[in-house]
């Protein structure tokens, strides 16, 4: 499955959206990084997520991209993002289940 609604309807969605985006072109974003972060989850959702083999896990080079430009407010916003695509892989489930 991939995203085919025209517009953004579950919280979050903006984020997985360009996250698949930047993974499509091979671009290494904290959008992509996000959406590798929760692929498991959204694979059992049924969304594609490619594999990007990298160093280290996922989730220590977000946090180093986001401490590079945000400091000491990188965990706030590291914090803010991993909340963010949990509601949306909340919301999907509940909207699969509903269908």
């Amino acid at each position: 499955m991939t995203l085919k609604r025209p517009e953004i309807s579950l919280p979050g969605e903006d984020l997985v959206r360009q996250g698949l985006s930047d993974l499509e072109r091979n671009q290494i974003s904290d959008f992509s990084l996000l959406v590798l972060i929760a692929g498991p989850r959204l694979k059992r959702l049924g969304i594609h997520v490619p594999e990007r083999p990298f160093p280290h896990p996922y989730e220590h080079e977000l946090y180093a991209r986001l401490a590079e430009r945000h400091g000491t407010d990188a965990h706030l916003r590291y914090n803010s993002l991993l909340r963010r695509i949990v509601s949306y892989a909340h919301a999907l489930e509940r909207e699969q289940a509903q269908q």
